[in-house]
Order: structure tokens, then C-alpha cells, then sequence
């Protein structure tokens, strides 16, 4: 569990990289922004890297519990997989400078144990995906007629082309309209029509 001072410097972080880049990630600015001195910080951190090491765990335990709320109770797998696409965006939308930590290669490039740490979370939740696929396929609610693996690239790649899309800050791009037009559209390709 992190102190209120080390969720200070993880938001300080983040802030810092949604704004001006992870090239301007240091401990100079970060305790330039919170106003405390450099020494304080690395009482709670030992680098920049252990620091975003801490925002990607932060996003792993956040992820998890979404990912395990929504893809249990009685309804059917596709529907569980567009709950878990509205509380993603929702997460987001509550915290989007996490956005560009998550999903930014040049965070990740020259760095082996946040490639890692990313590469755990996102194969976590790929995991999640995919078992509501093959349960969908089981019950007869997905077609089963394609590898489930590549139906989660579908699903995993469409909601990460949408995050990038709102990202980048359209001003016309409604989150709660996209979401449900786009899952409506993986839907479409995905389900096993009832009629």
C-alpha cells in the first residue's frame, strides 16, 4: 500500500509525463511540482524508475479488480467483455495521465523491468479476454469458428486504438458514444447471431 506522499509523487509523475514527456521526468521536477526537496523524494523512491514501476503496479491492482469484477456474475461472456471496456475508459477518463504511461513504447523501450512489468499486465488481462472468448464460444455466444487467441488481438488491439484515439485530445470524441459504437462493432464481427 503506498503513502498519501508516495501517491503525491506517482501523480506528480504522471502529470509530468502527460505534459511534457517522459524525457522530462526527473527528480529535479518532480519536487519542483510538489514543492519538496530532491532527498525527500528518494526517501520514498530510490529513482525515476522505481517510481514508474510503482504508477505500473498501481495500474496492475487497478486493472485486476476491474477485470475481476467484470467478468463474473450471470450474464453472458460478450456482455461481460463490454463491461469490462466501460469500466477501462471509465479508469481513464478518472485518471488519464495513467493513459500515457500505459500506453507509451518509449517509456518501456530501454527499460527491461518496466518492458516486463507491462508485458505481466498486459498478458494478465489478455488472459482475462480470452477466457470470456472461449467460455462465448463454448455457450454458443461467440464464433468459435476463429482461434480465440486472435479474436482477444481483435478485441485487445480495437480498445487500444480507441484509448489512443481519445488520447490525442479530439475534441468531437464523446468516450461513452465510442465505447458503446465500437464494442457494438466487435460485437457484430464476434457474436453468434440468435435469430
Amino acid at each position: 500500500m503506498s503513502s498519501e506522499r508516495q501517491k503525491e509523487i506517482m501523480a506528480a509523475s504522471l502529470e509530468i509525463i502527460s505534459a511534457e514527456g517522459i524525457q522530462n521526468l526527473t527528480i529535479k521536477n518532480i519536487s519542483g511540482r510538489i514543492g519538496i526537496s530532491e532527498p525527500a523524494i528518494y526517501r520514498h523512491y530510490e529513482n525515476k524508475i522505481s517510481i514508474l514501476i510503482a504508477i505500473l503496479d498501481e495500474f496492475r491492482t487497478m486493472s485486476s479488480k476491474l477485470f475481476s469484477e467484470h467478468s463474473s456474475g450471470d450474464i453472458t461472456p460478450v456482455e461481460k467483455l463490454k463491461n469490462i471496456f466501460r469500466g477501462l475508459f471509465k479508469a481513464f477518463e478518472k485518471n488519464p495521465s495513467m493513459v500515457s504511461v500505459i500506453f507509451s513504447e518509449e517509456v518501456f523501450r530501454n527499460e527491461p523491468l518496466l518492458r516486463q512489468r507491462i508485458s505481466e499486465i498486459m498478458e494478465h488481462n489478455s488472459s482475462v479476454i480470452r477466457t470470456l472468448v472461449s467460455e462465448g464460444q463454448k455457450s454458443g455466444d461467440i464464433n468459435n469458428t476463429i482461434d480465440p487467441g486472435y479474436l482477444t488481438i481483435i478485441i485487445t488491439g480495437s480498445l487500444r486504438m480507441l484509448v489512443r484515439k481519445w488520447q490525442e485530445g479530439d475534441k468531437q470524441f464523446n468516450q461513452a458514444v465510442e465505447v458503446e459504437n465500437l464494442f457494438g462493432a466487435i460485437a457484430n464481427i464476434i457474436a453468434v447471431s440468435k435469430s
